[in-house]
């Protein structure tokens, strides 16, 4: 899925650790949560599951690809349109600001990393407010510049989204580490097929049709007590 001196590029921005701010953001999980909607790892899951096949992977990982693509061939007219197009798709305010705070950490990170004509001059756009900078543009457009195939690129943003929800759930219902990495093992098939198909989808075929978490989003910003920005 990817060659082998893209690997350690993958790992890095894939990584929990990763300093994009993901840690702050349930994407509505913690609605769910409080609410009495998700409890146990089965709703975990589903909850994981719905939002990687209906949103996910759908809408952000196609956009990784594309912008991996586009990256590698320094099209940024093609990053900054391929990023307005996420912006206008993205009608939820608070998961539209996580996106953007997200991409914004990532792209700062990424160009500081080396010196890249491309990330910098998308870095630059996003400081001085022409483009949102979302976290799937700059996700794919960092991994694309250091040679990862599109197909490699959207794995790793749905495998990172996956382990980002995971990692809201435990700290949000009773679960262990173990159900965790159940949840995750599980879900792996799904990944897997999701990331083949945003490699073969064309811009035009991107979509997003989750109305319960967005819903379940817009609530969010009237809990009394909230963990998470979003």
């Amino acid at each position: 899925m990817s060659t082998e001196g893209a690997l350690l590029p993958i790992l890095q921005f894939a990584d929990g650790l990763f300093p994009a701010g993901g840690f702050a953001h349930s994407f509505g999980l913690e609605t769910y949560a409080q609410e009495g909607r998700v409890r146990d790892r089965a709703g975990l899951e589903a909850f994981v599951r719905a939002h990687l096949e209906l949103a996910a992977g759908p809408c952000d990982a196609v956009a990784t690809a594309h912008a991996a693509r586009r990256a590698a061939a320094a099209d940024l007219a093609g990053l900054l349109a391929l990023d307005a197009r996420l912006e206008a798709m993205k009608c939820v305010p608070e998961l539209r600001a996580a996106s953007r705070q997200m991409g914004r950490q990532t792209l700062r990170v990424a160009a500081a990393l080396g010196d890249d004509a491309v990330l910098s001059a998308l870095a630059r756009a996003v400081d001085e407010g022409t483009a949102p900078g979302h976290h799937a543009l700059a996700f794919g457009a960092a991994l694309g510049r250091a040679g990862a195939t599109p197909e490699a690129v959207a794995a790793a943003y749905l495998y990172s989204t996956a382990t980002l929800l995971v990692g809201a759930g435990l700290r949000l219902i009773a679960l262990g580490q173990l159900d965790g990495q159940r949840v995750l093992a599980a879900l792996g098939p799904l990944v897997t097929r999701l990331a083949a198909d945003a490699a073969a989808r064309a811009v035009d075929d991107m979509w997003s049709f989750t109305p319960g978490l967005e819903l379940a989003s817009l609530r969010h910003a009237a809990l009394e007590a909230r963990l998470f920005r979003s």
